[in-house]
């Protein structure tokens, strides 16, 4: 099994799926895995979030599912039951990290602030989720929290755009970002698998500086 951070650094663009139905994950997984991703995080925003990842991770053999938008320690268990390959979740509680590893499913957490990174700190997480990463102070916070937090890892995500990915991958604590600039809305509504396929061929061409 995979830790976390090795699963980061498989690709530099992990795009973040919000599906809403089966048939419209086949198509975007396709289109994706035909551009060069191979990991990807579908969420759980929708009801057709479980089925989606029972799907996704049956499509090839190096495909690599993980779990979005984690809240419970009951969709802990549910992802894993549908094939879900690591979890990631907008914050961290310990009875989140409690249920992970009880059956043993890597956890991307997010974190935020100062003390929810000493949180993930001391539960032993080297790789972590800055999210909203915009929001919270984009490229300017990460740069200031590689003073305090030198061995620890970011994956950024939330307002990241194909425009600024470059800039966040080009630092030296960002191992990969998530984004959901790799699917448009209107390429989904009107099914150009092309574009997807296009943005995901751009997206895992991407050099980054921590490799």
């Amino acid at each position: 099994m995979k830790s976390v951070g090795e699963i980061m650094r498989i690709g530099p663009v992990i795009p973040v799926l919000t599906l809403e139905s089966v048939e419209q994950c086949e198509q975007v997984v396709h289109a994706l895995y035909e551009g060069g991703v191979r990991v990807l995080e579908i969420t759980l925003r929708t009801a057709v979030g479980l089925k989606a990842i029972e799907h996704a991770s049956k499509f090839a053999s190096d495909i690599v599912v993980g779990v979005g938008t984690i809240t419970t320690t009951t969709q802990v268990k549910e992802a894993k039951r549908a094939g879900a390959t690591f979890g990631v979740s907008p914050g961290l509680t310990h009875a989140l990290h409690a249920a992970a590893k009880d059956i043993d499913l890597p956890l991307l957490p997010g974190v935020m602030t100062p003390s929810d990174i000493l949180r993930a700190l001391s539960l032993g997480y080297d790789t972590v989720k800055f999210f909203p990463a915009q929001q919270a102070g984009g490229l300017d916070m990460l740069r200031a929290f590689s003073g305090p937090f030198p061995t620890l890892q970011f994956c950024p995500t939330g307002g990241i755009t194909q425009e600024s990915v470059r800039s966040f991958l080009d630092l030296p604590n960002v191992i990969c970002v998530g984004g959901s600039w790799l699917t448009p809305t209107a390429a989904i509504i009107s099914q150009n698998w092309g574009e997807v396929t296009r943005l995901a061929h751009a997206a895992s061409q991407l050099a980054r500086l921590n490799t």
